[in-house]
């Protein structure tokens, strides 16, 4: 009997704890508004997913050259399985748009004027109409399947950058509608150049793995050492000889990075800051053990989809740790710690 009781409470009481812990200076609001948009969140990260399986299946010309409609049908009548993948990865970013459209209809219409969970919505709205279009180009210029050209490696980097501008957007929206402040560019000092140059690194470093990934793809090796050997060869494809430069500029941010989160930690002394902090430096941490281990087995599909998943982690996980170090001014912590009287200040009273 009793361990239906502590069960019943654990389950009721658990989250408000887990809150208190996670959050305790901040005031949690989670409404019909923000739960939605943490799903379209998670919705549009599955979506992603997909899109990386219909890459290293070589199932992007799965509908031809036709765009919107697969092989000029509004639903395919073709079996094949690289047509079903297409197909389904097309539905999905439809569907994704749909709720990324809704989330801005509900957005204006349950916040207020320049508030800043519109600015959230608006800038997801921007970002998967353009990340639609670009998919679209990839289709309609053939920039897929066993495609090796300049365009293709142009495309896909835009599109990782895109990607990941329209997850930033999301994540912000979410956490902006759960309470989250906003962010205040002005009195930064030169930690909003160290954030800044941390967010460009990452997305350098997503541009590079894309490129890998898709080397990896079309170019696969028999063994690790062939794969070394590939990659300083003079007379391989430029995608190969860029795979090199992947793990470098993942080593050299992953240094970078985690002392910016260390130093975060010291500049600021607010203790959900250095949750996210800890949160980022870890997941960062283990999306570099999964790059070893994904270069170790010679990049299969299924550990190509972890390593993905990870990095979009990674770089969500950066953007709310940013957010939150940039919702508070340098002058107005220097402010504060003014106010704060001094530790020394009992013992001097009572010599």
């Amino acid at each position: 009997m009793w361990r239906r009781k502590y069960a019943c409470w654990a389950v009721i009481e658990y989250p408000s704890i887990l809150s208190r812990i996670w959050l305790p200076k901040m005031k949690i609001q989670f409404n019909r508004f923000s739960k939605y948009a943490w799903g379209v969140l998670i919705f549009n990260l599955l979506v992603i997913l997909w899109g990386a399986y219909v890459r290293a299946s070589g199932s992007g010309a799965g509908c031809g050259s036709h765009w919107p409609l697969c092989n000029g049908e509004v639903i395919p009548q073709s079996q094949q399985v690289a047509t079903l993948i297409e197909f389904t990865h097309r539905l999905s970013s439809g569907t994704s748009l749909l709720l990324i459209i809704g989330l801005f209809l509900w957005a204006f219409r349950a916040y207020p004027k320049d508030h800043v969970v519109r600015l959230g919505a608006s800038l997801s709205m921007v970002f998967i109409i353009t990340e639609a279009l670009i998919g679209a180009g990839l289709v309609l210029f053939r920039w897929v399947a066993k495609d090796a050209s300049i365009g293709r490696v142009i495309s896909i980097s835009l599109h990782l950058v895109n990607t990941f501008l329209l997850l930033a957007s999301l994540s912000l929206t979410a956490w902006w509608s759960t309470g989250g402040k906003p962010i205040r560019l002005k009195d930064q000092g030169a930690l909003l150049v160290w954030l800044f140059i941390g967010l460009v690194g990452v997305l350098l470093l997503g541009v590079t793995g894309a490129i890998t990934a898709l080397g990896d793809t079309l170019f696969p090796s028999s063994s690790l050492a062939e794969g070394f050997q590939q990659d300083f060869s003079p007379a391989a494809h430029f995608l190969i000889r860029l795979r090199f430069w992947h793990p470098l500029i993942a080593i050299s941010a992953g240094f970078y990075l985690i002392f910016v989160a260390s130093l975060l930690g010291f500049l600021r002394s607010d203790q959900q800051l250095r949750r996210f902090a800890l949160v980022f430096v870890i997941l960062f941490l283990v999306q570099l053990g999964i790059g070893v281990t994904n270069l170790a087995l010679l990049a299969p599909v299924w550990m190509q989809i972890i390593h993905l998943l990870f990095a979009d982690l990674v770089w969500i996980s950066l953007v709310l740790t940013a957010a939150t170090a940039l919702s508070q001014s340098m002058v107005s912590l220097e402010a504060a710690r003014k106010q704060q009287p001094s530790p020394y200040a009992d013992s001097h009273s009572t010599t």
